[in-house]
């Protein structure tokens, strides 16, 4: 997008890519499937930005995503709107998406050079004069870096982004791993291993304050966690210390404790004579069952009829509140994208230049900018690079 962007403006262009083919990240992103953007308006896209909603504000309003839309489509790439407001290629491949810019690119005149990797900026006096790459020095008036943060680092993204940024003088916010899985203590959760939960909600607590309450679907893994719900929770807590979160689990959102309560009651009352961990089969999925007995103290085969009023309540507590032990995101090689980056403090948010370098321009997730999923995170990338392009050639 910063490459077409600067070409239409008239600019000549090159852009380097040290894959042998474009875009290999977007390859991958929604399974292949490419979520492209969402389909909202910027005021509503900028409320799902976790960190750089207020530096994003004009990048995104100057190029929305109903004005990316409209410009793939121009280009000949059918869209489809799925739940959630998620766009999607009309033909279900992520390859379509990346020969629709590639084509954009080519037909504007930017000249693109494959297995080329750039391996250091040419700087003079706060000023950009060029790149260096295995074959040597070349001679720009403009650099735009946008390599991409550490997620997936098969794709290329090995943080080079950030070599370049510190060789300008720029700060690096620390990269952490987002909308990624979560490592959980201890092994309960080996117990529920495989299960999928459905209409759940999950709290996020931070230093003992509720963050968010999340709604929606999860899953139990060997690790710990992952799902909708684990993915933006992670968005949410990858810059805190692990002692300082807390994530709890709600297995009945719908009913209240009293209706909980009385639902309880109700399946006791026809189960006078059963273990206690068969009652419960109409309540929890059935891996579920022993975690949350075992939290309350109470034994799976001790009879209906003779649990307490205070196990009872116990039990009520831990369907409701299920605390899930946090312990660590997992690492780079799962997270969908990377939080932290080029401090924005440092970026002029209308054009994406440096404050420290004329001529050299940050965009997509190099930047400390992140956002939840739901094609928000390839909207910063598209709504930065279309700002970057423009300014660049215009400089």
């Amino acid at each position: 997008m910063a490459a077409y962007a600067a070409a239409s403006e008239g600019a000549e262009v090159t852009l380097f890519e040290k894959n042998g083919k474009c875009g290999k990240k977007i390859y991958i992103t929604g399974k292949g499937r490419c979520n492209v953007t969402n389909d909202c308006e910027p005021q509503e896209y900028l409320t799902h930005v976790v960190h750089g909603a207020k530096f994003l504000t004009g990048a995104v309003y100057s190029f929305p995503p109903r004005t990316l839309m409209e410009f793939l489509e121009r280009g000949g790439l059918r869209l489809k709107t799925e739940r959630g407001n998620r766009v999607f290629p009309a033909s279900d491949k992520a390859s379509d998406v990346t020969k629709c810019l590639e084509n954009y690119c080519r037909n504007a005149g930017v000249d693109i050079k494959f297995d080329t990797e750039v391996v250091d900026l040419v700087i003079l006096h706060s000023t950009m004069c060029g790149i260096i790459t295995q074959n040597g020095q070349i001679a720009f008036d403009s650099v735009i870096v946008c390599t991409g943060g550490m997620s997936y680092p098969s794709t290329g993204s090995t943080g080079d982004g950030y070599k370049f940024a510190r060789l300008a003088g720029h700060n690096i916010v620390q990269p952490v791993p987002s909308l990624c899985g979560v490592n959980l203590r201890g092994d309960y959760y080996k117990q529920m291993q495989g299960l999928s939960l459905k209409n759940v909600a999950l709290k996020v607590f931070i230093g003992g304050k509720l963050k968010k309450e999340l709604f929606g679907e999860m899953q139990f893994t060997h690790f710990g966690a992952s799902g909708p719900l684990i993915l933006t929770a992670s968005a949410l807590i990858n810059r805190e210390r692990a002692e300082s979160v807390k994530l709890v689990l709600d297995f009945k959102p719908a009913l209240d404790e009293a209706q909980l309560d009385a639902r309880i009651l109700r399946d006791f009352e026809g189960d006078k004579n059963k273990d206690i961990a068969n009652c419960l089969k109409a309540l929890l999925p059935v891996s579920a069952i022993a975690p949350v007995l075992s939290r309350c103290g109470i034994p799976s085969h001790k009879k209906v009829n003779s649990v307490t009023k205070a196990e009872r309540s116990a039990l009520l507590t831990n369907i409701k509140n299920f605390d899930m032990l946090y312990l660590s995101l997992r690492g780079f090689e799962e997270a969908v994208v990377t939080s932290g980056g080029v401090d924005l403090k440092e970026i002029d948010p209308k054009t994406m230049e440096s404050k420290k370098v004329k001529g050299l321009y940050f965009c997509g997730e190099v930047l400390d900018c992140d956002a939840f999923t739901g094609g928000f995170n390839l909207q910063i990338a598209f709504s930065t690079g279309y700002a970057a392009g423009r300014a660049a050639a215009r400089a």
